[in-house]
Protein backbone atom coordinates (compact mmCIF):
# COMPACT_ATOMS: atom_id res chain seq x y z
CA UNK A 1 0.00 0.00 0.00
CA UNK A 2 1.57 3.51 -0.59
CA UNK A 3 2.33 5.50 2.12
CA UNK A 4 0.48 8.53 0.63
CA UNK A 5 -3.01 6.70 0.88
CA UNK A 6 -2.08 5.47 4.60
CA UNK A 7 -3.29 8.64 6.27
CA UNK A 8 -6.66 8.76 3.97
CA UNK A 9 -7.37 5.75 5.81
CA UNK A 10 -6.40 6.56 9.12
CA UNK A 11 -8.78 9.85 8.44
CA UNK A 12 -11.57 7.74 7.32
CA UNK A 13 -11.49 5.44 10.13
CA UNK A 14 -11.01 8.59 12.80
CA UNK A 15 -14.37 9.89 11.06
CA UNK A 16 -16.46 6.86 10.56
CA UNK A 17 -15.84 6.00 14.57
CA UNK A 18 -16.83 9.72 15.24
CA UNK A 19 -20.36 8.99 13.67
CA UNK A 20 -20.55 6.01 15.32
CA UNK A 21 -20.00 7.54 18.76
CA UNK A 22 -22.24 10.52 18.32
CA UNK A 23 -25.23 8.01 16.80
CA UNK A 24 -25.15 5.75 19.96
CA UNK A 25 -24.46 8.94 21.89
CA UNK A 26 -27.91 10.44 20.50
CA UNK A 27 -29.63 7.15 21.10
CA UNK A 28 -28.77 7.12 24.78
CA UNK A 29 -29.92 10.65 25.23
CA UNK A 30 -33.16 10.77 23.67
CA UNK A 31 -33.95 7.24 25.31
CA UNK A 32 -32.89 8.64 29.05
CA UNK A 33 -35.70 9.77 30.86
CA UNK A 34 -35.23 13.36 31.36
CA UNK A 35 -36.07 15.14 34.98
CA UNK A 36 -39.07 17.58 35.02
CA UNK A 37 -38.51 21.21 34.94
CA UNK A 38 -40.64 24.34 35.81
CA UNK A 39 -40.85 26.30 32.54
CA UNK A 40 -42.66 29.53 32.84
CA UNK A 41 -44.73 30.42 30.49
CA UNK A 42 -48.22 32.72 29.27
CA UNK A 43 -50.78 31.11 26.95
CA UNK A 44 -52.98 33.79 26.08
CA UNK A 45 -51.50 37.40 24.03
CA UNK A 46 -52.24 38.77 21.12
CA UNK A 47 -50.15 40.44 18.28
CA UNK A 48 -51.37 43.27 14.83
CA UNK A 49 -52.57 39.82 13.43
CA UNK A 50 -55.74 40.66 15.60
CA UNK A 51 -56.20 43.29 17.75
CA UNK A 52 -52.51 43.50 19.40
CA UNK A 53 -50.58 46.88 19.09
CA UNK A 54 -47.34 45.19 18.24
CA UNK A 55 -45.51 42.19 15.33
CA UNK A 56 -45.42 39.32 16.49
CA UNK A 57 -41.86 39.39 16.48
CA UNK A 58 -41.67 42.48 18.96
CA UNK A 59 -44.56 40.12 21.28
CA UNK A 60 -41.93 37.07 21.14
CA UNK A 61 -38.87 39.39 21.96
CA UNK A 62 -40.80 40.82 25.00
CA UNK A 63 -41.54 37.12 26.42
CA UNK A 64 -38.14 35.90 25.72
CA UNK A 65 -36.40 39.13 27.29
CA UNK A 66 -38.29 38.76 30.40
CA UNK A 67 -37.70 35.20 31.34
CA UNK A 68 -40.22 33.49 29.83
CA UNK A 69 -39.96 29.75 28.63
CA UNK A 70 -42.81 30.01 26.36
CA UNK A 71 -45.59 31.68 24.55
CA UNK A 72 -48.37 30.74 23.10
CA UNK A 73 -49.47 33.69 20.36
CA UNK A 74 -53.45 33.57 20.11
CA UNK A 75 -54.80 36.04 17.88
CA UNK A 76 -58.68 35.88 17.55
CA UNK A 77 -60.23 33.87 14.95
CA UNK A 78 -56.70 33.12 12.86
CA UNK A 79 -53.72 31.33 13.81
CA UNK A 80 -50.19 32.98 13.54
CA UNK A 81 -47.42 30.84 12.22
CA UNK A 82 -45.00 30.65 14.78
CA UNK A 83 -42.41 28.97 12.12
CA UNK A 84 -40.51 31.75 11.79
CA UNK A 85 -40.21 33.22 15.26
CA UNK A 86 -39.03 29.94 16.43
CA UNK A 87 -36.56 30.07 13.85
CA UNK A 88 -35.63 33.57 14.86
CA UNK A 89 -36.19 33.04 18.40
CA UNK A 90 -36.64 30.12 19.48
CA UNK A 91 -33.76 27.94 21.79
CA UNK A 92 -33.99 24.14 22.47
CA UNK A 93 -34.62 23.73 25.84
CA UNK A 94 -34.98 27.76 27.34
CA UNK A 95 -37.20 29.48 24.94
CA UNK A 96 -40.77 28.39 23.06
CA UNK A 97 -43.00 29.49 20.88
CA UNK A 98 -46.63 27.61 20.32
CA UNK A 99 -48.73 27.92 17.62
CA UNK A 100 -52.38 29.08 19.15
CA UNK A 101 -56.02 30.75 18.11
CA UNK A 102 -58.73 33.10 20.34
CA UNK A 103 -61.84 31.02 19.18
CA UNK A 104 -64.27 33.88 19.56
CA UNK A 105 -67.78 33.46 19.73
CA UNK A 106 -71.35 35.32 21.28
CA UNK A 107 -74.41 34.79 22.04
CA UNK A 108 -76.91 37.00 23.02
CA UNK A 109 -74.81 39.74 23.41
CA UNK A 110 -72.27 38.01 25.17
CA UNK A 111 -68.39 37.38 24.39
CA UNK A 112 -67.71 33.46 24.32
CA UNK A 113 -63.85 32.93 23.80
CA UNK A 114 -62.00 29.58 24.19
CA UNK A 115 -58.39 29.14 23.20
CA UNK A 116 -56.98 26.48 21.07
CA UNK A 117 -53.23 25.65 22.55
CA UNK A 118 -51.58 24.42 19.43
CA UNK A 119 -54.02 23.35 16.88
CA UNK A 120 -53.18 21.49 13.39
CA UNK A 121 -55.80 23.46 11.77
CA UNK A 122 -57.83 27.03 12.06
CA UNK A 123 -60.79 26.20 13.44
CA UNK A 124 -64.26 28.32 13.03
CA UNK A 125 -66.65 30.04 15.56
CA UNK A 126 -69.08 27.15 15.89
CA UNK A 127 -72.21 29.28 17.20
CA UNK A 128 -74.86 27.81 19.29
CA UNK A 129 -78.52 27.66 20.55
CA UNK A 130 -77.34 29.09 24.19
CA UNK A 131 -73.64 30.51 25.80
CA UNK A 132 -73.21 26.65 26.92
CA UNK A 133 -74.09 25.14 23.74
CA UNK A 134 -71.65 27.78 22.35
CA UNK A 135 -68.94 26.76 23.72
CA UNK A 136 -69.09 22.85 23.94
CA UNK A 137 -69.39 23.38 20.11
CA UNK A 138 -66.30 25.14 20.28
CA UNK A 139 -64.79 22.82 22.98
CA UNK A 140 -65.34 19.84 20.77
CA UNK A 141 -64.53 21.63 17.38
CA UNK A 142 -61.17 22.96 19.53
CA UNK A 143 -60.86 19.19 20.47
CA UNK A 144 -61.52 18.01 16.70
CA UNK A 145 -58.38 20.08 15.67
CA UNK A 146 -56.01 17.93 17.90
CA UNK A 147 -55.94 21.65 20.73
CA UNK A 148 -56.44 21.52 24.23
CA UNK A 149 -59.23 24.33 24.98
CA UNK A 150 -59.24 26.88 27.49
CA UNK A 151 -62.07 29.09 28.39
CA UNK A 152 -60.95 32.26 28.47
CA UNK A 153 -62.47 35.17 30.89
CA UNK A 154 -65.74 33.85 32.16
CA UNK A 155 -66.87 36.50 33.59
CA UNK A 156 -65.71 39.01 30.54
CA UNK A 157 -69.28 40.71 29.73
CA UNK A 158 -70.90 38.53 32.58
CA UNK A 159 -70.90 35.68 30.19
CA UNK A 160 -70.64 32.26 31.79
CA UNK A 161 -71.27 31.08 35.03
CA UNK A 162 -70.12 28.28 37.76
CA UNK A 163 -72.97 26.20 36.83
CA UNK A 164 -72.69 26.57 32.82
CA UNK A 165 -68.80 25.73 33.24
CA UNK A 166 -69.29 23.03 35.48
CA UNK A 167 -71.76 21.56 32.48
CA UNK A 168 -69.05 21.93 29.61
CA UNK A 169 -67.31 18.31 28.65
CA UNK A 170 -63.69 17.56 27.55
CA UNK A 171 -62.58 20.65 29.29
CA UNK A 172 -59.89 20.78 31.90
CA UNK A 173 -58.53 24.74 32.21
CA UNK A 174 -60.38 27.63 32.35
CA UNK A 175 -58.90 31.46 33.60
CA UNK A 176 -58.82 32.04 37.28
CA UNK A 177 -57.01 34.92 36.74
CA UNK A 178 -56.79 37.49 33.25
CA UNK A 179 -54.83 40.68 33.19
CA UNK A 180 -57.40 42.72 30.60
CA UNK A 181 -58.17 45.63 32.89
CA UNK A 182 -62.03 44.44 31.69
CA UNK A 183 -62.37 41.49 33.07
CA UNK A 184 -64.31 41.24 36.31
CA UNK A 185 -61.83 38.78 38.18
CA UNK A 186 -63.60 39.73 41.46
CA UNK A 187 -66.64 39.51 40.56
CA UNK A 188 -69.03 41.71 41.96
CA UNK A 189 -73.29 42.34 42.09
CA UNK A 190 -73.65 39.43 43.22
CA UNK A 191 -71.32 37.72 40.91
CA UNK A 192 -68.59 35.52 42.74
CA UNK A 193 -64.75 35.92 41.54
CA UNK A 194 -63.17 33.76 39.09
CA UNK A 195 -61.55 32.37 41.97
CA UNK A 196 -64.69 31.90 43.93
CA UNK A 197 -66.33 30.16 40.63
CA UNK A 198 -63.77 27.80 40.93
CA UNK A 199 -64.54 26.72 44.34
CA UNK A 200 -67.97 26.34 43.67
CA UNK A 201 -67.11 23.96 40.16
CA UNK A 202 -64.60 22.04 41.72
CA UNK A 203 -67.26 21.73 44.99
CA UNK A 204 -69.78 19.70 42.23
CA UNK A 205 -66.99 17.12 41.77
CA UNK A 206 -66.11 18.68 38.57
CA UNK A 207 -62.35 19.28 37.90
CA UNK A 208 -61.12 22.01 36.03
CA UNK A 209 -57.33 23.31 36.52
CA UNK A 210 -57.07 27.28 37.06
CA UNK A 211 -54.82 29.21 34.96
CA UNK A 212 -53.03 32.75 35.35
CA UNK A 213 -52.61 34.57 32.16
CA UNK A 214 -51.67 37.96 30.88
CA UNK A 215 -54.50 38.59 27.41
CA UNK A 216 -51.95 40.72 26.27
CA UNK A 217 -52.66 43.30 23.20
CA UNK A 218 -50.88 46.32 24.39
CA UNK A 219 -46.68 46.36 24.21
CA UNK A 220 -46.54 49.96 23.66
CA UNK A 221 -48.48 51.45 26.50
CA UNK A 222 -46.12 50.45 29.66
CA UNK A 223 -47.17 53.26 31.84
CA UNK A 224 -50.69 53.05 31.13
CA UNK A 225 -53.13 51.23 33.35
CA UNK A 226 -56.12 51.33 31.31
CA UNK A 227 -54.36 48.93 28.84
CA UNK A 228 -53.98 45.25 28.65
CA UNK A 229 -50.06 44.60 28.87
CA UNK A 230 -48.03 42.03 29.21
CA UNK A 231 -46.20 40.25 32.33
CA UNK A 232 -49.50 40.27 34.35
CA UNK A 233 -50.20 36.85 34.97
CA UNK A 234 -48.72 33.26 33.76
CA UNK A 235 -48.00 29.76 34.44
CA UNK A 236 -45.01 27.67 35.73
CA UNK A 237 -45.30 23.98 33.87
CA UNK A 238 -43.61 21.32 35.19
CA UNK A 239 -42.67 18.94 31.99
CA UNK A 240 -39.82 16.49 30.97
CA UNK A 241 -39.08 19.10 27.79
CA UNK A 242 -39.49 22.48 26.68
CA UNK A 243 -41.94 21.00 23.41
CA UNK A 244 -45.58 21.91 22.86
CA UNK A 245 -46.96 18.55 23.44
CA UNK A 246 -45.39 18.04 27.05
CA UNK A 247 -46.17 21.27 28.12
CA UNK A 248 -50.08 20.88 27.18
CA UNK A 249 -50.02 17.50 28.39
CA UNK A 250 -48.59 18.27 31.98
CA UNK A 251 -51.28 21.44 31.72
CA UNK A 252 -54.02 18.87 31.27
CA UNK A 253 -52.88 16.92 34.24
CA UNK A 254 -52.81 19.51 36.29
CA UNK A 255 -49.01 19.66 36.90
CA UNK A 256 -48.42 23.43 36.89
CA UNK A 257 -49.03 26.19 39.22
CA UNK A 258 -50.59 29.75 38.10
CA UNK A 259 -49.06 33.16 39.54
CA UNK A 260 -49.26 36.75 39.53
CA UNK A 261 -45.54 37.23 40.61
CA UNK A 262 -45.20 34.78 43.78
CA UNK A 263 -42.57 31.28 42.60
CA UNK A 264 -42.09 28.44 44.40
CA UNK A 265 -38.66 26.61 45.39
CA UNK A 266 -40.86 23.44 45.29
CA UNK A 267 -44.43 21.80 45.47
CA UNK A 268 -44.64 18.85 46.74
CA UNK A 269 -47.59 16.30 47.70
CA UNK A 270 -47.62 12.90 49.18
CA UNK A 271 -50.25 10.32 49.94
CA UNK A 272 -50.60 12.29 53.66
CA UNK A 273 -49.40 15.65 52.93
CA UNK A 274 -49.47 18.82 51.07
CA UNK A 275 -45.91 21.24 51.06
CA UNK A 276 -45.10 24.26 49.50
CA UNK A 277 -41.83 25.96 50.32
CA UNK A 278 -42.27 30.15 48.76
CA UNK A 279 -39.14 31.72 46.81
CA UNK A 280 -38.94 34.72 49.41
CA UNK A 281 -38.18 38.32 48.83
CA UNK A 282 -36.57 40.73 51.16
CA UNK A 283 -39.10 43.03 51.04
CA UNK A 284 -42.15 40.69 51.23
CA UNK A 285 -44.18 38.84 53.67
CA UNK A 286 -46.68 35.81 52.77
CA UNK A 287 -49.89 34.21 54.02
CA UNK A 288 -49.73 30.47 52.92
CA UNK A 289 -53.34 29.05 53.02
CA UNK A 290 -54.74 25.68 52.08
CA UNK A 291 -58.55 25.66 50.71
CA UNK A 292 -60.90 22.74 50.53
CA UNK A 293 -64.55 22.33 49.57
CA UNK A 294 -66.79 25.31 49.31
CA UNK A 295 -63.59 27.82 49.71
CA UNK A 296 -63.12 26.73 53.27
CA UNK A 297 -59.78 27.68 54.88
CA UNK A 298 -58.87 24.52 56.38
CA UNK A 299 -55.14 25.84 57.48
CA UNK A 300 -53.03 29.42 57.16
CA UNK A 301 -49.25 29.58 57.55
CA UNK A 302 -46.85 32.35 57.61
CA UNK A 303 -43.73 30.40 57.77
CA UNK A 304 -42.45 28.23 54.48
CA UNK A 305 -42.18 25.60 54.21
CA UNK A 306 -45.72 25.48 55.25
CA UNK A 307 -47.07 21.68 55.10
CA UNK A 308 -51.11 20.70 55.42
CA UNK A 309 -51.80 16.74 56.46
CA UNK A 310 -55.11 15.49 54.82
CA UNK A 311 -57.73 14.49 57.00
CA UNK A 312 -59.59 12.77 54.54
CA UNK A 313 -62.65 14.34 54.41
CA UNK A 314 -62.00 17.80 52.16
CA UNK A 315 -63.06 16.43 48.85
CA UNK A 316 -60.26 18.60 47.44
CA UNK A 317 -57.52 20.60 48.49
CA UNK A 318 -55.57 23.56 46.34
CA UNK A 319 -53.19 26.16 47.96
CA UNK A 320 -52.85 29.79 47.64
CA UNK A 321 -50.17 32.00 48.48
CA UNK A 322 -51.15 36.22 49.28
CA UNK A 323 -47.99 38.33 48.97
CA UNK A 324 -48.38 41.12 50.94
CA UNK A 325 -48.20 43.83 47.91
CA UNK A 326 -50.94 41.92 46.48
CA UNK A 327 -49.05 39.26 44.20
CA UNK A 328 -50.33 35.26 44.20
CA UNK A 329 -49.75 31.90 43.61
CA UNK A 330 -52.43 29.29 42.91
CA UNK A 331 -51.73 25.66 42.75
CA UNK A 332 -53.91 22.83 41.08
CA UNK A 333 -56.60 21.22 42.98
CA UNK A 334 -56.19 17.63 44.58
CA UNK A 335 -59.17 15.58 44.86
CA UNK A 336 -58.96 13.29 47.87
CA UNK A 337 -62.65 11.22 48.12
CA UNK A 338 -63.49 10.65 44.61
CA UNK A 339 -62.23 10.81 41.35
CA UNK A 340 -63.96 14.03 39.47
CA UNK A 341 -65.62 13.28 35.87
Amino acid sequence: MPRRVLPFLVLGLLLSSAVALRRFEDRVLTTQPRAPRWYKGNTHTHTINSDGDSHPDDVVKWYRSHGYQFVVITDHNVITSVEGLNALHGLDARFLVIRGEEVTDRFGGKPLHINALDPARHIAAQGGSSALDVVQRNVHAIRAAEAVPHVNHPSFGWALSAGELAQVRDLKLFEIFNGHPQVNNEGGGGVPSLEGMWDQILSRGVLLYGLAVDDAHHFKRHDDRTASRPGQGWVYVRADTLAPRAILEAMERGDFYSSTGVELNAYDVTDSTMTLTVRETAWSKYRIQFIGRGGELLHEATDSPATYRFRGDESYVRARVLESNGQRAWTQPLFLRSAPR
